[in-house]
């Protein structure tokens, strides 16, 4: 028990507490991490819980990284047995079992974002439908919008079948739901709502993941949104030994589908809940802490917290406004360079932190006027570059022959003097005969 003494009050609470569901209410920098990873310790050394029986879900694979590297560090024998996941490859270890259960095949394909805009765009070219009218990044997004609801094509199209824009919005949800289904492929949204329904249509497959994961511990919980909140509902549904940890007053994300509600109110969704507060901040200074706390509690429906530190008061905040962003990275880039002469530091102690990519342009010019050297964070992903995407596309020939789009990719890589004259040719035989693109072309 020595290393849970290291714990203050609140997070050994949290810690001991395993049976029956709980919210922890974790302000920012107050360790809710380490109490996720000493729980998960806790529970396997103390009450001798078999490590395959606990399940750690997070939204980052790389949070779930640095999750998986404390549990091995601090647990030891069987911690490589817990499974500590994101939402979505939780899922896809699961449908790649059962998939075959709701009409797909095993081995389906995950489309990302290119693929779904290379989707989209041929469903527009088969409804006729003008891009320069409708857009495809926002057909996407109210698509997406709708799966995170748990809204399935159906639905969506007879709740709008006589409201103008949304009608043209339906028929492309259902095209591309056929499309995907043709293609034997899945988006992200749809890892989660599949796993939801192959919940809901097959029990015995629901039960015999609820005997698996008999605890169960969710991070940012506040960042979940619907169809999230019901797999997490359906999983604990027997034990009801579901730790949830999260704080909604850091939630921003519900652009994405967020929706705080399930924070708010998990005493409601989960009854006999309980309730603990982690207001113990390890990283911040009083001063920011204070400055924080008043902004904070301005907003609405909030649940009630205040978090304090041992750190000291430290240096007060500042606050400046600018007419323009040209004025405001005039005054950063400056104030660099007099920080850095007065206080002797170096160029790598100073970060810049910017709401949206397209603020960038404008710091990077005053940097390079002030010559001061800056590393911008962020680019192009590894899986994004071109080369690797076809790659990949071939291995995804391989592996799903009906994948029409990863067949289209390679099809002509390298140049093989294929030309899209040729490519809609194959496109029409193969709608025409019911065939894949793939087929089409061993007819050809």
């Amino acid at each position: 028990m020595e290393k849970y003494s290291r714990l203050n009050p609140m997070q050994q609470e949290a810690v001991f507490y395993t049976e029956g569901p709980l919210l922890v209410l974790a302000g920012a920098g107050s360790g809710k991490t380490r109490v996720l990873t000493h729980r998960i310790a806790y529970l396997i050394e103390e009450k001798k819980v078999n490590p395959w029986n606990i399940l750690a879900i997070t939204f980052t694979n790389k949070a779930a990284g640095e999750m998986r590297e404390r549990v091995d560090s601090i647990v030891g024998f069987g911690a490589e047995a817990v499974w500590v996941s994101t939402f979505h490859s939780m899922c896809v270890r699961i449908l790649r079992r059962f998939i075959d259960l709701l009409g797909y095949k095993n081995s389906f394909t995950i489309y990302d974002t290119d693929d779904q805009k290379a989707l989209m765009k041929q469903v527009f070219k088969t409804l006729n439908l003008d891009p320069k009218q409708f857009k495809e990044r926002a057909v996407m997004a109210q698509i997406s919008a709708a799966k995170n609801a748990m809204i399935d094509a159906e639905t969506y199209a007879a709740d709008n079948s006589d409201r103008f824009p949304e009608k043209i919005t339906a028929q492309c949800y259902l095209a591309y739901q056929e499309a995907l289904q043709k293609n034997n492929a899945l988006d992200f949204d749809d890892l989660l709502l599949l796993t939801v329904q192959l919940f809901k249509e097959n029990p015995q497959v629901l039960e015999m993941y609820q005997e698996r994961f008999r605890y169960i511990m969710v991070d940012e919980y506040q960042d979940t949104n619907t169809v999230q909140f019901r797999l997490v509902k359906q999983l604990a549904g027997k034990y009801h030994n579901l730790c949830v940890v999260g704080d909604d007053d850091q939630s921003i994300y519900r652009f994405r589908g967020a929706d705080i509600r399930n924070i708010l109110s998990f005493e409601k969704a989960f009854p006999g809940a309980k309730v603990i507060k982690l207001e113990q901040n390890y990283r911040s200074t009083g001063n920011i802490l204070a400055a924080a706390n008043e902004v904070i509690r301005n907003n609405r429906g909030r649940k009630d917290k205040t978090l304090w530190t041992a750190n000291g008061e430290g240096e007060k905040a500042v606050f400046r406004m600018f007419d323009t962003g040209y004025d405001e990275a005039d005054f950063i880039a400056g104030d660099i360079m007099k920080r850095r002469q007065k206080l002797s530091a170096e160029y790598s102690d100073f970060a810049v932190l910017y709401r949206t990519n397209a603020q960038s342009r404008l710091l990077e010019e005053k940097l390079i006027g002030y010559n001061i050297p800056y590393r911008l964070v962020g680019g192009v992903n590894f899986y994004q570059r071109r080369e690797i995407k076809d790659i990949l596309s071939y291995l995804r020939v391989i592996a799903n022959g009906t994948d029409d789009l990863a067949v289209q990719r390679v099809l002509n890589v390298p140049k093989r003097g294929i030309g899209q004259t040729t490519v809609g040719k194959v496109a029409v035989f193969a709608q025409a005969n019911d065939l894949s693109f793939y087929e089409a072309l061993l007819h050809a």
